[in-house]
């Protein structure tokens, strides 16, 4: 075992680093004074812990279970009440079992009334909304002795448009469908609607719809004709939007969260998603850097792209927009069809590069990594498209071309950018993803100094916003995190688990090849083997490439048959969702699972009594993005491994294993199948990161 004194020298040299790279970022000691309101400052404390007193409103709450006073949630709710009254910022760690969303949810009601202006809750998964919304929310509505309202804040395009709706099953059915399977779809989309009150959102209906369908009938900003539209008073899009204007309370998820910003760094004010808010709460929030990355750069795939064209005109199958008999049609039709005859030759070179390299994606180094075949060409179709559309009397016809021509000078922007590489301190790579025949090309770019990011737009600006996640601090410190993400203007809280730590029996390895040896794969299914008969199923079994998953699930799947405990694998028939209803329903089976099976998942009970990982998370160094960071740290005069594998490793790896204790009675084991935790110097200090289980090594 590595020496507790090696352990401190990695944690120290991690948090003078973190603390190096974010010397741009302030805390506490920036917190304007004059943003703060003094009889706010003492009563929205003051009101928040009375809340959880043992014999406040919520011991006397009707719940299923005895009411149990939890310091650390109190703890955290007069933080947030603090951060909230006095304008600042608060970032918190909030282990599983604190109960954050009512430690941030309570105080944020409060404030929310009190300023007349909605608090958005942005959160990762769906999970956490429906718990939020179906669970929490209404029981603060009983026992809080507040009047607020809530609402859940979903894109633009999870709405039926009925407007486009009608135009699909009407008279310009073949404009939108040219296969009878998809127009009998729609239609009974809208037979539906008109017998069943609903929110019109794509998962209030009880069946499967398909994609391309939804595609044509699904609200879209740039189709909206908002009150000139003859079906504006019924419209579920706006409707849900009259809810979000009149709530106090709007739950979101991040993409939302981050198209609104996007929008909001463009300066397009009129068109955002979100209304004014007077505080902000990320909760999930450890995947705010990678989705920040994600939504805030650039992005272009091969199936949308063909998909506007498609929706233009589709010589394939004699469908489109741009259907009807007139000489400007028909150029317009040429026009597109040249273009995707250009976009084939096109990602068919981008293809090339990728199978010249030998790998699925590939960082971009220089402009022009292709000719640019499209720009000038969409160019054209751009010109034309809008003098088309000056000839044009039908007002939903000319909505929808001109919804088409902003995609299109869209597109023509995004091809010039990427292939120019335009846009200062962002990371552009290519990319194939998808199997077989469903196999596409994307072009993206991210931004690499996202901390700089959102510390401009997010943690320096009039509203506090509140950080929260069960998994933030990386040797006990929240410095690597706060450095990730440009955090300051604000205080930190890093709370004790209220679970007993020996209620987990930590496994490691030790007669197990290590991950880099030719004979790790081969051995590891008999040691996943081994550790599923502990618990007879039970388990979860995180892998952190979905090819070492496929090769032990192929390789195992005759002994779970011996054994009669049921596989499920990611990536097979079964959804996500479907797959973990599965898993509780069955309570002896088991989930081999990937990087949505570490994170945002709860299964409380027997049911998972045991998780197995196969190796530890540490990010994947050929990724262009992550490349592209440690060059960055390595400038700075940092290591790369030490300043960014290390901790993000740490911070998956305590995501992943905290999916198994989710009450004070559950009870499982921690299988850890990576002996370097034993052989490599910075085996300690992950170890040490972990709640200090009994460990057991075998």
């Amino acid at each position: 075992m590595i020496k507790p004194v090696e352990n401190e020298d990695i944690a120290s040299a991690l948090q003078a680093a973190s603390v190096e790279y974010a010397e741009v970022f302030d805390d506490e000691e920036n917190i304007p004074e004059e943003t703060r309101n003094p009889e706010l400052h003492r009563a929205l404390p003051e009101t928040t812990a009375a809340f959880f007193l043992p014999d406040g409103p919520l011991s006397k709450a009707d719940t299923s279970r005895i009411y149990e006073y939890r310091p650390q949630q109190v703890q955290m709710a007069e933080a947030a009440a603090r951060a909230l009254a006095d304008n600042h910022n608060l970032c918190v760690e909030a282990p599983t079992g604190v109960g954050k969303s009512f430690a941030y949810l309570v105080p944020a009601i409060y404030f929310a009334v009190k300023e007349s202006r909605p608090a958005v809750i942005s959160t990762e998964t769906i999970n956490l909304q429906e718990q939020l919304l179906e669970k929490d929310i209404p029981l603060l509505r009983k026992v809080l002795g507040v009047e607020f309202k809530a609402a859940l804040a979903k894109g633009r395009n999870n709405y039926v448009c009925l407007r486009r709706l009608h135009m699909a099953t009407g008279e310009r059915q073949a404009e939108f469908f040219p296969l009878e399977s998809a127009l009998a779809e729609a239609k009974r989309i809208l037979r539906w609607l008109e017998d069943h009150p609903g929110d019109g959102s794509k998962t209030d209906f009880p069946f499967n719809i398909d994609n391309s369908v939804w595609l044509n009938s699904c609200c879209e900003g740039g189709n909206c004709r908002g009150p000139k539209c003859s079906f504006f008073r019924s419209c579920y899009y706006w409707r849900a939007r009259r809810s979000w204007d009149q709530a106090d309370i709007i739950i979101s998820n991040h993409a939302l969260f981050f198209a609104d910003l996007k929008m909001k760094m463009a300066g397009d004010i009129e068109n955002t998603l979100i209304p004014p808010y007077s505080a902000l709460i990320v909760d999930e929030a450890h995947t705010l850097e990678d989705n920040a990355a994600e939504h805030l750069g650039l992005r272009v795939t091969q199936t949308g792209f063909h998909y506007f064209l498609r929706r233009l005109f589709s010589p394939k199958h004699g469908s489109g927009l741009l259907l009807k008999s007139g000489k400007e049609a028909m150029a317009l039709r040429e026009t597109v069809a040249e273009i995707e005859q250009l976009s084939f030759s096109f990602f068919s070179m981008i293809e090339q590069i990728l199978l010249e390299k030998e790998d699925d994606i590939v960082r971009t180094m220089r402009p022009q990594v292709v000719p640019d075949l499209l720009s000038d060409k969409l160019g054209v179709l751009k010109r034309q498209l809008d003098q088309y559309i000056k000839l044009q009397e039908d007002e939903d016809f000319k909505t929808e071309l001109q919804n088409l021509l902003n995609q299109c000078d869209s597109y023509m922007e995004t091809f010039f950018q990427f292939l120019n590489m335009t846009i200062p301190d962002h990371v552009y790579w290519i990319e194939k993803s998808g199997a077989d025949e469903r196999e596409y090309i994307t072009l993206q770019a991210a931004p690499l100094n996202v901390s700089v990011l959102l510390y401009q737009t997010l943690f320096s600006k009039e509203f506090p916003v509140i950080l929260t996640s069960a998994t933030l601090s990386v040797g006990k410190t929240l410095d690597y995190y706060r450095s990730r993400v440009g955090y300051g203007n604000g205080s930190e809280l890093v709370l004790d688990s209220p679970y007993d730590p020996r209620q987990v029996k930590l496994h490691v390895a030790r007669q197990i090849p290590d991950p880099a040896e030719d004979d790790f794969a081969s051995r590891l299914p008999e040691h996943i083997e081994k550790y599923i008969k502990v618990t007879q199923g039970k388990a979860f079994v995180l892998f952190t490439s979905y090819q070492l998953l496929k090769y032990c699930a192929d390789r195992m799947r005759g002994w779970f048959r011996d054994e009669d405990i049921t596989l499920l694998v990611q990536g097979e028939e079964l959804s996500r969702t479907a797959m973990l209803k599965k898993f509780k329903d069955d309570i002896d089976s088991v989930i081999f699972g990937t990087t949505s099976f570490w994170t945002g998942v709860d299964v409380p009970g027997e049911a998972l009594s045991n998780v197995i990982v196969t190796k530890l998370p540490f990010p994947v160094p050929s990724h262009p993005l992550i490349e592209a960071r440690n060059e960055k740290i390595r400038e700075l005069g940092g290591n790369p491994f030490m300043h960014y594998s290390l901790p993000e490793a740490v911070l998956k790896l305590r995501q992943g294993v905290g999916r198994l204790i989710r009450s004070k009675t559950d009870q499982g084991i921690i299988v850890l199948l990576d002996k370097r935790v034993l052989t490599k110097r910075y085996g300690g200090f992950i170890l040490d990161s972990l709640p200090p289980y009994p460990m057991q090594v075998d």
